[in-house]
Formats: C-alpha cells, sequence, structure tokens
C-alpha cells in the first residue's frame, strides 16, 4: 500500500489503485483487497512493460508488439505451424494470421506448405526476419535488464519462482484451456 489515496482529482497511475481499492472494499465487503491489489498491480506492470518494449525496441524497428511476438516464436523454434505460433505466443490463431500476413508483406516471415499435410502451412523467419529479430532482441534485453536491476539477484530469483508459481496455478491452467 502506498499510503493514504487522493480524492479522484489528484490521483496518478498509482494511487489509482490505492483508491481502486478502497473505494472497491468500502462498496463490496466481500472483495479481497490483497487480491485485487495483486492483480491490478501485475496487470499494470506488465502494461508498462509492453509500452516500454514497444515504444523503446519494436516500434522504431517497424513492427509491433505482437509482431515481435511471432518473430520470437519463430527464431525460437521454426518452422511452426500458425496455431503452434499462436499457442506458444499466447495469440489467438485470427491475431497470428494478420500479424503473419503483415510480416510476410515486409519480407520476414515465408509459408511454405506442410509435407505432412497438404491444408497445414509452416511458417519460417527469412533471412530479413532473423536479422530483424536478432537485432532487436539485443535491444529489448536490454530495457529488461533495465526492468530486472530495479531488484538483487536473489529478490529476482524469488520473483521469478512466484510468477512462475502464479503461471502455473489452478487458476492460470484454467485459463489455458478457453484459448
Amino acid at each position: 500500500m502506498t499510503g493514504e489515496p487522493a480524492g479522484p482529482e489528484g490521483l496518478d497511475y498509482l494511487t489509482f489503485v490505492d483508491y481502486a481499492i478502497t473505494k472497491t472494499s468500502a462498496e463490496l465487503p466481500k472483495v479481497d483487497p490483497v487480491a485485487m491489489r495483486l492483480c491490478i498491480t501485475l496487470h499494470r506492470l506488465a502494461s508498462t512493460l509492453v509500452y516500454d518494449w514497444e515504444s523503446t525496441v519494436h516500434r522504431p524497428r517497424g513492427y509491433s508488439w505482437g509482431g515481435f511476438r511471432v518473430l520470437f516464436v519463430l527464431w525460437m523454434a521454426e518452422p511452426l505451424e500458425a496455431k503452434r505460433v499462436a499457442t506458444l505466443s499466447g495469440m489467438s490463431r485470427a491475431a497470428v494470421s494478420a500479424l503473419v500476413n503483415t510480416l510476410e508483406r515486409d519480407g520476414l516471415v515465408s509459408r511454405r506448405q506442410a509435407e505432412h499435410d497438404r491444408r497445414a502451412v509452416l511458417l519460417s523467419l527469412t533471412e530479413a526476419g532473423h536479422k530483424a529479430i536478432t537485432n532487436s532482441f539485443e535491444k529489448h534485453n536490454e530495457r529488461e535488464q533495465a526492468w530486472a536491476n530495479a531488484l538483487s539477484k536473489p529478490e529476482q530469483s524469488i520473483l521469478i519462482g512466484l510468477l512462475e508459481k502464479l503461471a502455473t496455478s489452478d487458476a492460470a491452467n484454467e485459463a489455458k484451456r478457453r484459448f
């Protein structure tokens, strides 16, 4: 908690959390304020991270956060069918399809028919796509390091363990089944 919440007129990005928890708890006493704070804080941090990466690394290189995710998955595991790219990137098939159209048009991704199933299409990075992802990932990782350096190495390890525990929880597994 960051202290007494201000009124609505004095709120900023972080103090809004205190205000929202106080107001929600007053109106809905059964709400768990700790769970609410945890989830709002995680969401806000994740949104801020994505905004930082996209605005400082990916948009200046001509692609979106989603485009980076597709390129990264292909870099790590190509060739892949689009449905596997969707699974591994945490995006819908429709989103991957739209992104691949753009990435293919820009010469970063290629498609070819799968030998095992004529209906399946395999996606791969082009030479330009490989160069784009490796060049941008170095800059991306510089930003990751800037964020991670706010914590000591032991704190980083503890946080990673806690986040992995959340990511493998029953609630997370239930959500993943809906993908």
